[in-house]
């Protein structure tokens, strides 16, 4: 609860930007470290080591995801998709869920990073075209990612769960384990989609 309030509450109060608050959970950390006497310096040694692992992943994947998006868009990429969407007669409505879909689709096979540095550039202009609204639609976007995180052969999840789950439990019994969360988290999704209040009414309050 401490973290959950120096890093959520300070954004939510506007005293400090998300960089800033990342910043304060790390202190807030070391503090609770501290307390349960776990502060050691093979701990910190054993957190800088993997932190520096998954930025460097998270580095390679934005800056080729980067690139890509940058000669895609240049190459007219972006109009063709877009042309390609309007043209599928689904009406907004449909087209939502053709890219809902297709995010999806995505997080089976590829990281949650990528498909935000891919999929939204290519969705937000014609999220705009369609007139909904870009904080609405950037929710669904992260509700649907949690999926990713569950669904095989990518579900990074599940790889966490079995290294820590006893060695009798297999890995098809992960994967099987998944479904009803994944249930969960589309019905989640289909109430944002279908009640916008439930994700525009914090940010408006805030704003």
């Amino acid at each position: 609860m401490f973290l959950i309030l120096i890093v959520l509450g300070t954004i939510l109060l506007g005293i400090a930007t998300p960089t800033e608050a990342a910043t304060l959970g790390i202190a807030g950390s070391l503090i609770v470290a501290a307390l349960n006497r776990r502060l050691k310096v093979s701990v910190l040694k054993e957190s800088v080591y993997r932190t520096g692992r998954i930025l460097g992943m998270i580095a390679l994947i934005a800056f080729g995801a980067t690139c890509f998006i940058g000669v895609f868009m240049a190459l007219g990429g972006g109009r063709v998709v877009g042309d390609l969407m309007m043209g599928l007669g689904f009406g907004p409505w449909g087209m939502l869920v053709v890219m809902m879909i297709i995010v999806f689709l995505l997080g089976m096979v590829v990281d949650w990073l990528a498909i935000i540095m891919i999929a939204v550039p290519l969705f937000s202009p014609i999220i705009a075209d369609l007139g909904f609204d870009p904080i609405w639609f950037a929710v669904l976007i992260v509700v649907n990612l949690q999926m990713s995180l569950l669904t095989p052969p990518f579900g990074i999840a599940i790889f966490y769960l079995k290294g820590v789950v006893p060695p009798e439990v297999s890995m098809a019994n992960l994967i099987r384990s998944v479904v009803p969360f994944v249930g969960l988290i589309t019905i989640g999704l289909a109430l944002v989609a279908v009640f916008p209040q439930l994700a525009l009414w914090l940010p408006g309050v805030m704003i």
